[in-house]
């Protein structure tokens, strides 16, 4: 499925999605950088209940989240799948009970299940947005 969406509307795309995700779900986000891989994944989990800043975890690689489950946000652009590893990311990416977000995902494929669901995202304009949606 491909959905073209006006940045003003993306919260309301984001709840739509958002309802269709269950505890164990990985969602792969995938998009040239300023894409909007990090504003969807706010937007995802400002939808199911997260109060706090969401912030692209850049620098810290991963947060988790508290709504109505527990998120693990990871952004992988800076690492390779040994380092994510040895991080302990095959221990989070295999919690039944959790939720994953995962930009950049192409850096730890190795990793990342076969059943995720993928978002490859393109920006159109300054305002559009492309969202792929592969399940």
């Amino acid at each position: 499925m491909i959905k073209i969406v006006k940045l003003n509307d993306l919260n309301s795309f984001a709840r739509d999605f958002s309802s269709t995700l269950k505890a164990g779900d990985i969602i792969l986000l995938n998009g040239d950088l300023g894409a909007g891989k990090t504003t969807f994944a706010k937007a995802i989990l400002s939808s199911l209940g997260v109060k706090d800043n969401v912030t692209s975890p850049t620098f810290s690689i991963l947060k988790t989240y508290q709504g109505k489950f527990t998120f693990h946000h990871f952004d992988t652009y800076r690492i390779t799948t040994e380092e994510a590893i040895e991080a302990g990311f095959d221990e989070v990416l295999s919690d039944k009970n959790s939720i994953k977000l995962i930009e950049w995902s192409e850096n730890i494929s190795e990793l990342t299940p076969k059943n995720a669901i993928v978002v490859n995202i393109k920006k159109i304009d300054e305002q559009t947005r492309s969202y792929e949606i592969i399940r």
